[in-house]
């Protein structure tokens, strides 16, 4: 019995524990390097923000399929992609309860819908969420099969694809 209480305390504290590498923990200089956009760039109707505070960064606001829109996204640019031995994301976040989606952009996207994507729910309480690269599904049969890790130019993290009221926190972003 006493192994079995400790082995579960080892994997709750190895759940908790920060990513082995950091890419983001939405300092002060966060916002300089996240951007918001909203699908009003193709005539979409949804509205938002994105503000970096204390807890990290909140994207809020009302997504539309109107009008063939339907997302509101904050994106960090990579210029030299992402290490090679990559093989998650890791987040920390919390939300409504919706769902919402990582998109990730590599060297070989040529359209702005080329993309690969994988997505999670936020619920009221911060948790932490495990996206493996092998399980973002690519937009188009343009793209590789599966992302590489240092073909990856951008993360974009969205409220995305339904009518529905965003509100997610992001806490920290790294990579495993």
């Amino acid at each position: 019995m006493r192994v079995w209480i400790c082995t579960m305390m080892l994997c709750a504290s190895a759940a908790l524990a920060e990513p082995a590498t950091m890419i983001e923990r939405f300092d002060a200089g966060a916002g300089e390097r996240w951007r918001y956009i909203g699908d009003n760039v193709m005539g979409g109707v949804s509205s938002g923000q994105a503000q970096i505070g204390a807890d990290g960064l909140h994207l809020t606001g009302q997504v539309s399929t109107d009008n063939n829109g339907g997302f509101i996204q904050v994106r960090r640019e990579f210029e030299d992609g992402l290490n090679a031995d990559v093989w998650a994301l890791v987040l920390k976040v919390r939300g409504n309860g919706e769902r919402y989606t990582v998109f990730l952009r590599t060297r070989q996207a040529r359209l702005p819908w080329h993309n690969y994507k994988a997505s999670f729910v936020a619920g009221s309480a911060w948790s932490e969420v495990r996206l493996e690269l092998s399980a973002f599904e690519r937009s188009t049969s343009v793209l590789p099969a599966i992302v590489s890790p240092e073909d990856v130019k951008s993360i974009g993290l969205a409220a995305y694809g339904a009518d529905y009221e965003a509100d997610l926190w992001v806490g920290r972003v790294g990579v495993e």
